[in-house]
């Protein structure tokens, strides 16, 4: 077969566009603070779940305590819901499709969705920004992957680009 050559050239490849679909979701986010987005992926490139970071069901937004600071049951620690263990709650298949599935989730997963992660036979995880990399949390998810199997990169920095999304497209 001869080979044409006259498909688009600044595509999206596979690990932009989950990428891409885990920022989109972190703007679902009410947190005025931090938001965040996570895409699971299956081997065979297949979206399986989204989610981001929140309240409970049932919990609304407006009568959230969404303070970093204060008294614990006045922040928003004991309640929000993370981004990865909204995306693993989400997911309504068969658990079996999550075993060597992708995550690409804009913030390194805290130590309570690395357990998830391991647990869901997730094996591998994919992440924007490692910004609490010096906290215990995050080095115990670390140790976790690291005894587990499960391969953790950072996007790279050279396939990041600024997108522009029109809602506004026209027939």
């Amino acid at each position: 077969m001869k080979e044409l050559n006259k498909q688009r050239e600044d595509y999206l490849n596979w690990d932009e566009y989950f990428m891409g679909v885990a920022v989109l979701s972190s703007m679902r986010s009410k947190d005025p603070n931090t938001q965040v987005g996570a895409c699971i992926v299956s081997k065979n490139n297949r979206i399986l779940s989204i989610g981001y970071n929140g309240t409970p069901n049932g919990f609304e937004d407006r009568f959230f305590p969404w303070d970093r600071k204060g008294e614990y049951l006045e922040t928003k620690y004991p309640f929000v819901c993370h981004a990865e263990m909204n995306a693993i709650s989400n997911f309504k298949g068969n658990k079996k499709d999550l075993e060597d599935a992708k995550l690409y989730v804009t913030l390194f997963p805290c130590n309570d969705c690395a357990k998830l992660v391991v647990q869901n036979g997730i094996k591998e995880v994919i992440y924007l920004s490692d910004k609490y990399k010096d906290t215990d949390g995050i080095k115990a998810s670390k140790i976790m992957f690291d005894t587990c199997g499960i391969k953790y990169t950072e996007f790279p920095k050279s396939k990041r680009r600024t997108l522009t999304l029109n809602l506004n497209i026209t027939e």
